[in-house]
């Protein structure tokens, strides 16, 4: 059974970085295509970022330039750097993994962006 548990969320000021991280259990994290969602108060989740098992990304065009995801298939490790915070980057942050019909999900991990 795939867990995947996030880290590295808390209050930034605006222009400020963090770095979020998800590390999954089980066998099938190299294989899989990872992704970042967030969900805004009174927002739908939506994609941020999304890495494949070969490392081509994807990326929001909100995000695009400040962003950027990665991944350690050896700690079994994805990652989310975040550059140039907006206060429009709150919310709650969210890893996934996806393979074939399976879909796991992280708990989430709160960003506030405020001065």
């Amino acid at each position: 059974q795939v867990q995947l548990v996030e880290s590295g969320g808390g209050l930034v000021q605006p222009g400020g970085s963090l770095r979020l991280s998800c590390a999954a259990s089980g066998s099938i994290f190299s294989i899989s295509v990872m992704g970042w969602y967030r969900q805004a108060p009174g927002k739908e989740r939506e994609l941020v970022a999304s890495i494949t098992s070969g490392a081509s990304t994807n990326y929001a065009d909100s995000v695009k330039g400040r962003f950027t995801i990665s991944r350690d298939n050896a700690k079994n490790t994805v990652y989310l750097q975040m550059n140039s915070l907006k206060p429009e980057d709150t919310a709650v942050y969210y890893c996934n993994l996806a393979l074939g019909s399976l879909r796991v999900w992280g708990q989430g991990t709160l960003v506030t962006v405020s001065s």
